[in-house]
């Protein structure tokens, strides 16, 4: 398809279009002669896919960049590649490890993975955005003295547990690598906002159950 199709079909203009190949966020079509460029389905879904982290995730064009740097870099690990979305998302401000909740949160954490025999995730603490805001949020709630641990969490870890299960059957469904990891980007993005509505609502349900409406 021509400039002009791409942009019909993906809902993308043209100027964004080439803003997107000059930025190496897209990869330029083949070329028909010197004014005139071809595109295929592959740059329709990689164009979508742009979209969704610069509008739904609210990255910036250079972390959209990097991203997309990463899921197309074959010599990186697989689940680096799957994971690169989610790293990127805007996370917590990192915590203060001289602060003594900080340090007992880090404690909490740590029995909570032994509990769970999340191994993987273990290794994965120096690095990972996902155990830095555990620990700051296990650090808030004692801080206002809520005994909010790694016994509390654990429920609550095995039903995350499931959910991830679900994430990766639902895009181990998609035939091509490619599409794969295109899907679990997307899933970083679009799936915790899901996440969140549908607890919120549980929430709401629940309560009207036990206490009703007045």
């Amino acid at each position: 398809m021509r400039l002009a199709e791409l942009s019909e079909r993906s809902g993308v203009s043209t100027s964004t279009i080439k803003y997107y190949l000059r930025e190496g966020l897209l990869a330029p079509g083949r070329q028909i002669n010197t004014t005139t460029a071809e595109y295929d389905e592959e740059h329709l879904r990689r164009l979508r896919l742009i979209r969704a982290m610069i509008q739904v995730g609210r990255m910036p064009v250079a972390t959209v960049r990097e991203v997309l740097g990463h899921v197309d870099d074959d010599s990186l690990p697989r689940a680096i590649r799957l994971g690169t979305a989610v790293w990127a998302l805007p996370q917590v401000p990192e915590p203060d490890e001289e602060d003594e909740y900080v340090q007992a949160a880090h404690q909490e954490v740590a029995t909570l993975l032994d509990r769970l025999g999340w191994e993987n995730a273990k290794q994965l603490t120096t690095v990972s955005p996902a155990y830095r805001s555990l620990v700051t949020a296990v650090a808030a709630f004692r801080r206002l003295g809520y005994d909010w641990g790694a016994e509390q969490i654990a429920p609550y870890a095995e039903l995350m547990h499931r959910t991830a299960v679900l994430d990766l059957d639902s895009m181990e469904a998609h035939p091509s690598e490619a599409e794969q990891i295109e899907f679990a980007i997307l899933g970083a993005i679009l799936n915790e906002p899901t996440l969140q509505a549908l607890h919120r609502l549980a929430q709401e349900e629940e309560t009207t159950r036990r206490y009703g409406f007045e």
